[in-house]
C-alpha cells in the first residue's frame, strides 16, 4: 500500500512539473499584462518541435554523443521558443495595446495566434507524428518497489530549479521589480522611466522559454509529437494557474502539481475514462470555495 502511494506521488510529481512549466509563463503575462495569453500551449507544442529538429540535427548531422546533444538542445530549444513568443508579443499583442484595444479583442487575438501556430505547423510538417530521438539512455531504479527512472527525476528537478530561478528574478532583480510595478500601476510606470514594453518584451522571453524545456521534456517523456499536442495540456496549465492564483507564482507552480496529483490519483481508483472528468470537479469545488485561487488575492478597483 505504501509502495503504491509512493509509485503514484512520483507520477504526479513528473506529470505536475509539465504543467507548473507551461502555468508560469501564463501567470507571468497575466500579472504583468493582464492578459490570458490562450497561444501558450501551443507556444509548447512548437518547443517540442523545435527540440525535435534541433536534436536531430545535432545527432544526425553533427555526430555528437546524446549527453552533448542535451545539453546544446536545452539552451537552443529555450531561446529559440522565446523568439517564438516575442514574436507573438510584437506582431499580435503590441499593437492592440498602443491602439488601447478592449481585452476581449486581446483574448481573442490570443486564440487566433494559437490556432495560427496548430495549423502552420500541419500545413509545413503534415499530421503524421514524429518520434522524439533517445538523448540519453533511461534508467529504472527500484527501490522498496517503488520504480522509477533517472528521466522522471530530472523532469521533476529541472521543474523545481525553474521556479527557484523564475522566482529569484522576479523578487530579487530589478527586471522583477519593474514586472511587479507594472502589474501594480501600468499608468505609473513610464513616468518613473521604466521601459515598459522591454519589460513585458523580457516576461515573454521568460515564460516561452520555460514552455519550450517543457516542450523537450514531456518529448523526452513521451516521445510522439503531433500539431495539436499542446492544445488539452495548454488549457489545463491555464486552469492549474488559475487554481493556484494566477498572477502568483507560487500558486501557478502550487496549481500545477495539484493538477498533476488529483489526475494521477484519479487514474490510480477509477477507470482512466474519468480522470479528465473528475479533477476538474475536484478543481471546481476548490475554485468554488476560494474564487481567487489558493494564492490569489482579490483587487480592488479605485473610482
Amino acid at each position: 500500500m505504501l509502495e503504491s502511494i509512493i509509485q503514484n506521488l512520483i507520477n504526479a510529481l513528473q506529470w505536475g512539473s509539465f504543467y507548473a512549466l507551461i502555468a508560469l509563463g501564463y501567470t507571468m503575462v497575466y500579472g504583468v499584462l493582464t492578459l490570458i495569453n490562450f497561444a501558450h500551449g501551443d507556444v509548447f507544442m512548437v518547443g517540442a518541435y523545435i527540440a525535435f529538429f534541433v536534436a536531430t540535427f545535432i545527432l544526425g548531422a553533427l555526430g555528437l554523443p546524446g549527453w552533448v546533444a542535451l545539453a546544446l538542445t536545452i539552451p537552443i530549444t529555450m531561446i529559440l521558443t522565446a523568439g517564438v513568443g516575442v514574436s507573438l508579443e510584437r506582431i499580435a499583442y503590441r499593437p492592440l495595446r498602443r491602439k488601447g484595444a478592449h481585452r476581449l479583442y486581446v483574448v481573442i487575438t490570443a486564440l487566433m495566434c494559437g490556432l495560427i501556430l496548430e495549423n502552420a505547423n500541419l500545413a509545413i510538417f503534415g499530421a503524421s507524428r514524429k518520434a522524439f530521438p533517445e538523448l540519453i539512455s533511461v534508467q529504472v531504479y527500484t527501490i522498496g518497489g517503488v520504480s522509477f527512472t533517472n528521466l522522471k527525476i530530472a523532469v521533476i528537478g529541472t521543474a523545481i530549479l525553474s521556479f527557484f530561478i523564475l522566482q529569484w528574478i522576479v523578487t530579487k532583480t530589478k527586471v522583477g521589480m519593474a514586472m511587479r510595478a507594472i502589474s501594480y500601476d501600468k499608468f505609473a510606470v513610464p513616468l518613473m522611466g521604466i521601459p515598459i514594453d522591454n519589460i513585458i518584451v523580457i516576461t515573454f522571453i521568460l515564460g516561452s522559454a520555460f514552455a519550450g524545456l517543457a516542450g523537450l521534456l514531456f518529448a523526452m517523456s513521451y516521445p510522439i509529437l503531433e500539431p495539436y499536442m499542446g492544445a488539452l495540456i495548454g488549457w489545463k496549465a491555464f486552469i492549474a494557474a488559475v487554481v493556484g492564483g494566477i498572477g502568483d507564482i507560487r500558486g501557478a507552480f502550487l496549481g500545477g502539481f495539484l493538477l498533476g496529483a488529483v489526475e494521477i490519483l484519479v487514474v490510480a481508483v477509477f477507470p482512466s475514462t474519468y480522470r479528465d472528468l473528475i479533477a476538474f470537479s475536484v478543481l471546481l469545488i476548490i475554485l468554488s470555495l476560494k474564487p481567487t485561487g489558493l494564492f490569489g488575492i482579490a483587487k480592488t478597483t479605485k473610482i
